[in-house]
């Protein structure tokens, strides 16, 4: 199984961020988009627990509308600081305090993933979890206040975009910076190469 064998392969995209496709994109891979409906209910204290489960929701809840011989890709982000999770905001005011929680230290990034590969004899798929460690220089009340005022933060778990103008206060990070951005692109490859490997073995 190639890499050429995998983009020839119909993927759903369980999720409407433009920033997942992109890196799916960016890889070759031009899913199509149909978001999840389901309720993005936190249910777990845990961070890694939180977007695995999340991220299977979506991807079975797509899964049960498509035809055979798809691939579905499910997938979730939150933003960790000891052991608090961060979504996103609902509004400015709730964005500037989770900026206040991440100026001057370290964070934690977690994406969960599910693939599942809706084959004609049925379907297999996995599940897994990306962490990523960012650290965020300190920042003064003025820099808070002046970009949780943008529109970035909205959509973002967190509250900020580490590839748009939060970029300016990032110190550095350790793993994987697709994994921040929305998806550990690299990853979801090798997890999607074994999977389908996996199916060829199967039949």
């Amino acid at each position: 199984m190639t890499v050429a064998d995998i983009r020839n392969i119909t993927m759903i995209l369980a999720s409407g961020s433009p920033r997942r496709r992109e890196l799916l994109c960016q890889i070759g891979i031009e899913p199509q988009v149909k978001p999840s409906r389901i309720e993005e209910r936190i249910t777990s204290a845990v961070p890694k627990e939180v977007v695995m489960d999340l991220s299977a929701r979506k991807a079975e809840d797509v899964a049960a509308q498509v035809p055979a011989g798809t691939l579905i890709l499910g997938a979730d982000t939150v933003v960790a600081v000891e052991g608090r999770i961060l979504g996103k905001p609902e509004s400015h005011e709730e964005a500037k305090g989770m900026i206040c929680l991440l100026q001057g230290r370290s964070h934690q990034v977690y994406t969960g993933v599910t693939l599942i590969y809706k084959g004609e004899k049925g379907s297999k798929g996995v599940t897994f979890a990306e962490k990523t460690e960012v650290f965020v220089y300190p920042m003064t009340n003025d820099e808070i206040q002046d970009y949780a005022q943008t529109e970035e933060p909205m959509d973002k778990a967190g509250a900020y975009g580490i590839q748009g103008r939060f970029a300016a206060y990032i110190q550095g990070i350790c793993g994987d910076y697709n994994n921040v951005v929305g998806l550990p692109v690299g990853r979801v490859l090798q997890e999607w190469k074994r999977l389908m490997e996996e199916e060829e073995s199967y039949d």
